[in-house]
């Protein structure tokens, strides 16, 4: 037996139409959305009463995508502090290449994305930074540069 794919890494968002305009001005494209509920949601995550919109966005690629999730039921659950330093335990980041990293950091800015160091160069091989993106997550973008 062995893994087929990865299909899709999951974001809990407290706003859906925001993290959905945050990731498709990044550049990825809208997969669909969907209202997600009934029976088979509440056994699939062990949560009873489980109403929730998501999102799929996916790279342009298709190789890679984002379920973007925003729970109406139960209520939602703050695990720890809102803006996790990039060394808790737990998903670290989601890192994605770009071809300009400033100009993608300047659209992402418009999002409220916040750098949290600098753009910082790996020898003559990439440029690279993290930002603070929808829900205190970590999304890293890597420009190649070698």
């Amino acid at each position: 037996m062995t893994v087929l794919r990865m299909d899709n890494v999951a974001i809990v968002v407290d706003d859906l139409d925001a993290a959905v305009a945050f990731f498709t001005e990044l550049g990825m494209e809208l997969e669909g959305k969907a209202q997600i509920e009934g029976l088979y949601a509440d056994r699939t995550v062990g949560l009873d009463g489980v109403r929730s919109d998501i999102a799929v966005v996916r790279t342009p690629d298709g190789h890679s995508k984002l379920e973007l999730t925003k729970y109406n039921a139960p209520v939602l659950s703050d695990a720890g502090p809102r803006n996790p330093p990039p060394n808790t335990l737990g998903l670290h980041r989601v890192m994605f290449a770009v071809d300009d990293i400033d100009a993608t950091i300047a659209r992402l800015r418009a999002h409220g994305a916040e750098l949290l160091g600098e753009v910082a160069q790996y020898e003559n091989i990439f440029r690279l930074c993290y930002l603070r993106g929808p829900a205190g997550i970590i999304v890293a973008l890597a420009e190649q540069i070698g």
